[in-house]
């Protein structure tokens, strides 16, 4: 069960000027559905005789929570953990020849041409900046989010821009200090339970969950469905039937 900062309330029919935080990937444009799609490769590529390709992926999230905690997030602590993976399932040492290969499987990653907006984005930003203060949170490299950002085209609809390596209570605590924000007029919007939804709440913000298909594992955790400070919506443009 979820603890509260503040007795969560019912969801009003907004009308007045509200704060809303907003995640980016998997929320404005799609994301982890890039690195689903290399992993999958991956495995058709590593999985030794004896190791299913359930029990490989479950060595690689392992690796890859191990790594974020220690390393942060973005495409090259993912290359390193599929490297991580190879070796320790291998029992032998990553070779320039394995590192060639995973960048061989990560290339449409890496080198991804633009960004695919979720459909109803860029007119749901419109809409709603038009009423309401729209700041961009989201975590990763400071690099690779900032030029995802940049190559959007929607970076402009917000006022604000923050790139942090973690989020966390202790996040959205500083964010609300930071922007001088009464939780009662704030909200954060976002597809991930464990980054968007849970620690928002714990910082005293209410919280719109926009569930996405492909949401990352290490991303995912229990919304308490009982949590009248949260709000379930089932795309991004139905938040114009809200704010």
């Amino acid at each position: 069960m979820t603890r509260h900062a503040t007795p969560p309330g019912p969801p009003p029919a907004v009308s007045a000027a509200q704060v809303l935080l907003i995640d980016a990937d998997d929320t404005l444009w799609e994301n982890n559905i890039l690195f689903e799609r290399v992993i999958d490769a991956y495995l058709d590529w590593l999985t030794p005789p004896g190791l299913t390709r359930a029990q490989v992926r479950t060595e690689l999230n392992a690796i890859e929570h191990a790594n974020a905690v220690t390393l942060g997030y973005g495409s090259q602590v993912f290359l390193l953990s599929l490297a991580e993976c190879a070796a320790k399932l291998t029992g032998l040492p990553t070779t320039d020849a394995d590192r060639e290969h995973i960048e061989l499987l990560a290339a449409p990653l890496l080198r991804r041409g633009g960004i695919e907006l979720i459909p109803g984005v860029a007119d749901t930003l419109t809409a709603l900046g038009a009423r309401h203060e729209l700041r961009l949170v989201t975590k990763g490299d400071l690099d690779e989010q900032t030029a995802k950002v940049a190559a959007s085209g929607i970076g402009d609809h917000f006022r604000s821009v923050h790139v942090v390596p973690e989020k966390n209570t202790a996040t959205y605590l500083a964010l609300i200090a930071e922007l001088g924000l009464d939780p009662a007029t704030g909200w954060m919007i976002g597809n991930s339970p464990k980054s968007d939804i849970l620690p928002a709440r714990e910082a005293g913000l209410r919280a719109v969950f926009i569930p996405h298909e492909h949401t990352w594992v290490l991303e995912q955790d229990v919304v308490d469905a009982a949590d009248r400070g949260i709000l379930q919506l089932a795309s991004f443009a139905e938040l114009l039937h809200h704010f």
